[in-house]
């Protein structure tokens, strides 16, 4: 990687740690959090009691984390809350809002299929604003940027929270603003109505579709891949931003589908100099070491490359590799692998790693092989299970990489 900003993984004994991620890996003005399950870092155990209690262990975790690298809890820009039953956000929304003391962060929630360790209820992950930077950076007295319009739902969260150079936006439900209530209509009316609220979000704050670097698409159905995309490429016309599809248990409010959104942000947030937006570029790039899609393989902007999710498919036949999770698993880094190298990357510039599971239980498996494409500190990482994954595969894998050298201004 040329340039010389340096990736910083640490751990800390008050929150569980893992052998196979680092709880916290910080790059230019991001911290990337690993998932926390409700566990107990003294005894290594799920704590015992409702999903209240368990939601109440994950933040605390949170915290510990985030408190043990100079921050505090109002340096959270995105949590994402995955719970087994999608009627329970209701008693976690009771503690949430205790562990903020200004502007709630952007915020995800999905019901998924399974979790790590059965007896856990919810997990939580977060990303954190790092106004100091990671060496040699200089320490920069950054302003985190809370906004909303009423142009689109809101909730129990902050609709767009910049910070430096991305915006992150809540996920959207298929939400009319206007009445608060799901549009009528299929997935597509609802996928619609969903990039209609991201759109309306985005004007709001001076900003474009094309801005957009990162969609994650959680479904109910996984068979309705096709009809999204569909509706999708009428949004993106000139230019697709990565993309990873996740299958739901259930989305808040019935819904069919939502979808969560990372933005370029050119302008940065205070103190920056403010810059045109159109200047710094954001470069897509495809390979043809990794399997095609409608999507690109990897966008850069700023200080981070996103990694479209990867299945396991072989890139010079686009179909699934033969054999049982592990060789899955093994296919899908390999892609990764080959995305990051043709930015002239390498696997130890990951900061973060979303893994989904057919089956929870493969995950042994998968840490077998996961562990030998690093040679250094792991990245953060969030693993879920899930009932579908498209083309009937056993794993998806997605990534976050440092760019050191930034993406530059035009010419």
């Amino acid at each position: 990687m040329s340039g010389d900003i340096i990736k910083f993984s640490r751990n800390t004994e008050n929150a569980p740690q893992s052998s196979v991620s680092t709880q916290t890996v910080a790059f230019s003005h991001y911290n990337n959090i690993s998932a926390q399950l409700p566990v107990d870092p003294k005894t290594g155990e799920i704590v015992v009691g409702s999903v209240k209690d368990q939601a109440t262990q994950c933040l605390n975790n949170i915290k510990a984390i985030v408190e043990s690298i100079g921050h505090v809890m109002d340096d959270v820009v995105k949590l994402n809350i995955f719970v087994k039953n999608i009627s329970d956000i209701e008693a976690i929304d009771e503690i949430y809002t205790t562990f903020f003391q200004s502007a709630l962060p952007t915020r995800t929630v999905v019901a998924v299929a399974a979790l790590p360790m059965s007896d856990a209820l919810v997990q939580i992950d977060a990303l954190i604003s790092n106004g100091e930077g990671t060496t040699p950076q200089a320490p920069c007295a950054l302003v985190k940027v809370s906004r909303n319009t009423e142009n689109a739902p809101q909730g129990l969260y902050t609709q767009t929270v910049a910070f430096s150079h991305y915006n992150n936006l809540a996920s959207q439900l298929p939400i009319d603003p206007k009445t608060g209530a799901l549009v009528a209509g299929g997935v597509k009316e609802q996928t619609e109505q969903c990039l209609n609220n991201i759109k309306a979000i985005l004007e709001s704050i001076d900003h474009v579709m094309d801005d957009v670097v990162k969609t994650t698409i959680f479904l109910k159905d996984i068979a309705d891949v096709e009809a999204v995309n569909e509706v999708c490429a009428k949004f993106y016309p000139n230019y697709v931003p990565v993309r990873s599809i996740v299958n739901a248990s259930a989305l808040p409010m019935g819904a069919l589908v939502q979808i969560d959104t990372s933005v370029s942000h050119g302008d940065g947030t205070p103190p920056q100099l403010p810059e045109d937006t159109s200047l710094l570029v954001i470069e897509a790039s495809n390979t043809e070491n990794a399997p095609k899609a409608t999507y690109s393989h990897t966008v850069a902007f700023s200080h981070y490359n996103h990694v479209s999710g990867q299945l396991p498919l072989d890139p010079k036949t686009n179909e699934l590799v033969a054999g049982d999770v592990k060789a899955q698993a093994e296919q899908c880094l390999k892609n990764i692998k080959a995305i990051i190298e043709s930015v002239d990357h390498v696997m130890d510039d990951t900061v973060k790693i979303n893994i989904q599971l057919k089956n929870i239980e493969d995950i042994d498996a998968v840490n077998e092989i996961y562990t030998t494409f690093f040679k250094g500190d792991l990245p953060a990482r969030t693993v879920v299970g899930v009932s579908a994954i498209p083309m009937g595969a056993l794993v998806q894998i997605d990534a976050v990489v440092s760019n050191c050298e930034g993406t530059p201004p035009q010419a």
